[in-house]
């Protein structure tokens, strides 16, 4: 970025919001792309720990700059523990 050229709140509001319909864009694209492979029997493992790595990598982002309140985290890690539970009752049952 360059110091000499000054931005205003706009300009950063409109930066982020392009950033959020990029990941949003490449997030379900690739869970697309997973999708179509799984239906064609190959392994989606790969594409689907990219999209769980970029949204961590937010997350983690978020948490050293402060920007998580304890509302937000509830929000956040409630359909995470929701899926791990799935999951882990989808293999329990797979393992029969």
């Amino acid at each position: 970025m360059n110091p000499l050229i000054t931005r205003d709140e706009r300009e950063t509001a409109v930066d982020l919001a392009a950033d959020r319909l990029s990941f949003l864009v490449l997030a379900y694209g690739v869970l697309a792309v997973a999708a179509v492979r799984s239906f064609g029997g190959q392994q989606t493992w790969d594409l689907l720990g990219l999209v769980v790595v970029a949204g961590a990598a937010g997350l983690i982002y978020r948490l050293v700059k402060g920007a998580v309140t304890r509302s937000w985290m509830i929000v956040a890690t409630a359909p995470a523990v929701a899926a791990a539970i799935i999951g882990a009752i989808i293999l329990g049952g797979l393992a029969r």
